[in-house]
């Protein structure tokens, strides 16, 4: 079969399931789980820190098989970072990746210096497209930054650049939940899966925040420490809801970081906020100031 980029190739009993659909309109369909592969095509970036395609899980989202397009939202996390520096990593969370037709984007939330964004990071070209009994793939989509993504690297590298570059290329397989598939589709390993443990996992604990001092003078310092969190992990640190800083757990996923407590602070109750780029994990501590 020769395929075409953005055109659907349908396989197996999709075909009749398609035909049987005359001319009713398109109707997006909730997919079950599925993976986005994407892999870069730059010597001067890796995801994850590693120059091997980063593999995201596919969450929630619907597809249309008979028109290829597709709203997914990602799970976890991934890291931009330069091959070779030790430039801090650039977090892109709640990745979502949208294709209609002829064009597509990718939209994330990271932060940076501090400061939370959400942003259309690169645009997305379409592939190839296959329905299959039961899921979609699409293969070969091309992703290129768009201006607020250029921007965005460039602030971030301290380097140019461009909107249009390259940033590399994705496959999607997602399950849709018809047919007589095997169940969710799930990424191809690398190595066999250990034996599984015949002991029950520990709970994993919150995160939890503190502060050296629980009252404090107008004028002086601050520091809140934070433990339960994953080594590695971006967080951003907020006083009383204002964003300030950026700081980044250690290997045993602790961190810490002092704040000036200004001398024209309101007299009160104050907190002091950890969370995570996602903003699904965070824990916050209170102090009191006084005035001098």
């Amino acid at each position: 079969m020769t395929k075409r980029p953005g055109a659907v190739a349908v396989t197996g009993g999709a075909l009749l399931a398609l035909l049987g659909q005359g001319t009713a309109a398109a109707q997006d369909t909730e997919v079950s789980g599925g993976y986005v592969s994407w892999a870069l095509d730059s010597a001067e970036l890796a995801l994850d820190g590693a120059p091997r395609p980063a593999w995201l899980p596919a969450t929630t989202g619907t597809a249309d098989p008979e028109t290829g397009a597709l709203d997914l939202e990602l799970g976890g996390t991934t890291r931009l970072s330069p091959s070779v520096g030790t430039l801090p990593p650039l977090p892109l969370a709640d990745l979502r990746l949208r294709l209609d037709g002829g064009s597509g984007a990718l939209r994330t939330r990271t932060a940076l210096d501090g400061e939370a964004r959400e942003l259309a990071l690169a645009d997305v070209a379409p592939g190839d497209t296959v329905v299959r009994s039961g899921g979609v793939t699409w293969t070969g989509l091309t992703a290129s930054l768009t201006e607020e993504g250029a921007e965005l690297l460039s602030q971030w590298s301290g380097r140019e650049f461009e909107p249009g570059a390259s940033l590399g290329r994705m496959d999607v397989t997602v399950g849709t939940g018809a047919g007589t598939g095997t169940g969710t589709p799930e990424p191809p390993k690398a190595d066999p899966a250990p034996a599984p443990s015949t002991s029950a996992p520990a709970a994993k604990a919150p995160p939890q925040a503190a502060v050296n001092s629980p009252e404090l003078t107008a004028g002086t310092t601050q520091t809140v420490t934070g433990t339960g969190f994953d080594p590695g992990e971006v967080l951003l640190v907020a006083i009383d809801q204002d964003t300030r800083y950026q700081v980044t757990a250690d290997e045993q996923g602790h961190v810490s970081r002092e704040f000036p407590v200004y001398a024209t602070a309101v007299e009160g109750a104050h907190t002091v906020e950890l969370y995570g780029v996602s903003g699904e994990r965070r824990a916050d501590a209170g102090f009191v100031v006084r005035k001098p």
